[in-house]
């Protein structure tokens, strides 16, 4: 087969790779019609993630056609995450905090390939309309809706009430600006330090656009804060934009610069929370979001072939992408 491997710090190739085949009978091989280029891969390619360790296939935002199994011939999405299924976090259906927890293209091939062998028990139906680079958001959409719904837990307002600010627009950024529009969030600004990133936003109306380094909102002002970016310098903005009593969302995972304002953070009684990942459930409400077209019509998603993944992966780390999500398609 066909495969996007990533060899060594900025270097991804594309070039022929054994084809998988499952080893244990829980495990299916899927057919890749389309995955998403992550942030976590960029973290990958800048050498900065010791989980992702060269030669490894990435990718982990797919859907595809089942080839083996009883669901043989099935469009499915993937859920990349996997878990032992039986550990108290597991069963109470925080699978996504199992001390087990693996990811597909983490330390296993991943889906930037025309194959890629998952387990059945990660496997979610796709409705039969549904565009497959549509189904292909549904991970990083199951991320940003999960730290909303951690957020709702806190606020102590409805979010139809709050004043958002989502740091960072790139697609978990822009995926979160649109589930706080879609529930109401009385008024969204988002940020990005990328003039083109800042083009696409405003075209797509995904809020209040800023650039962070000249026109920054109103310190203290907000009511939600959400970090997709996880960078120190976006820490130490969440802690100055948030007002007191006010939630901050870290998604982000770029670096573990110091930059979190503890002691605001305590004078102010502002919420922290870490977010990771998700749930299955989370995965499934994504998805519906998704086909419901509650998320508009997605226009804002670039397309390329597998085969110029090696520019996609360039065109990033360049800031020359405008899109928020390039869609990776293989080469069969």
């Amino acid at each position: 087969m066909k495969a996007l491997v990533y060899t060594g710090t900025e270097e991804v190739v594309f070039r022929d790779e054994p084809d998988p085949t499952p080893s244990t009978s829980g495990d299916v091989l899927l057919s890749v019609d389309a995955c998403g280029l992550c942030g976590s891969d960029m973290h990958a390619y800048h050498g900065l993630d010791a989980r992702r360790v060269p030669p490894l296939i990435l990718g982990h935002e797919v859907t595809g056609i089942v080839q083996t199994g009883e669901r043989k011939g099935e469009r499915v999405i993937v859920n990349p995450l996997m878990s032992c299924g039986h550990c108290s976090d597991c069963v109470a259906g925080r699978a996504h905090l199992c001390a087990s927890r693996e990811l597909i293209g983490m330390r296993v091939a991943g889906a930037f390939a025309d194959y890629v062998v998952v387990p059945e028990s990660s496997l979610l139906s796709v409705p039969d309309e549904m565009d497959v680079a549509h189904a292909s958001l549904t991970e990083p959409t199951a991320v940003s809706l999960h730290s909303i719904m951690t957020a709702e837990r806190v606020l102590n307002r409805p979010v139809s009430e709050a004043r958002a600010l989502v740091i960072g627009a790139g697609a978990i950024g822009v995926l979160a600006a649109l589930l706080l529009q879609g529930k109401g969030c009385r008024e969204v600004y988002i940020g990005d330090t990328s003039e083109l990133r800042r083009q696409t936003a405003e075209k797509n109306n995904f809020g209040n656009v800023y650039d962070p380094l000249s026109n920054e909102p109103e310190a203290g002002s907000f009511d939600l804060v959400i970090d997709a970016v996880g960078s120190g310098r976006t820490r130490e903005a969440s802690s100055r934009m948030a007002r007191p009593g006010g939630v901050i969302c870290h998604i982000g995972l770029q670096d573990d610069a110091p930059g979190l304002d503890t002691r605001r953070l305590t004078l102010q009684e502002i919420t922290f929370i870490g977010n990771y990942c998700y749930t299955m459930s989370d995965m499934l409400a994504a998805r519906d979001a998704i086909h419901s077209g509650s998320l508009g019509n997605l226009e804002w998603l670039e397309y390329r072939p597998m085969s110029d993944g090696a520019s996609a992966f360039a065109d990033v780390h360049n800031g020359v992408a405008a899109a928020p999500k390039i869609v990776l398609f293989p080469s069969k």
